[in-house]
């Protein structure tokens, strides 16, 4: 049986939905941001792509992936600063379980007004 103290009783109801809107208002928003990747090693035969693209959403950032005829995978992700860091951070050292990276090399890095993408894609 838990017991709260006569005080908590006593206390006044705040809508939850009202809590935390001050925070919030006082925020601004991060910066948006967009890159250009190309990630070389095993990267093709190994679901890279698949892998890719479950890790942006699951990150929440919108761009695309495909693979080259050069063997490497490439694209593009754009979003909030601090997503597309961590999506730069997994596209250099963590990829699909079976790839290896050797390298991944980053371009055309800009701060942009607003997404060009609705989602995140696998192209062919």
């Amino acid at each position: 049986m838990c017991l709260l103290p006569v005080a908590a009783l006593a206390a006044p109801r705040i809508p939850l939905r009202l809590l935390g809107r001050g925070r919030a208002a006082m925020s601004t928003a991060q910066p948006l941001k967009s890159v250009d990747y190309e990630v070389f090693g095993r990267v093709q035969g190994v679901c890279f792509r698949m892998y890719t693209e479950g890790e942006a959403k699951k990150v929440g950032v919108v761009g695309w992936v495909k693979n080259t005829s050069k063997g490497t995978v490439t694209g593009q992700v754009q979003g909030p600063e601090e997503k597309v860091n961590s999506m730069k951070s997994w596209l250099s050292k963590v990829g699909s379980p079976s790839s290896r990276i050797d390298r991944t090399e980053f371009s055309n890095e800009k701060t942009i007004s607003k997404l060009e993408y609705s989602n995140f894609s696998i192209r062919y």
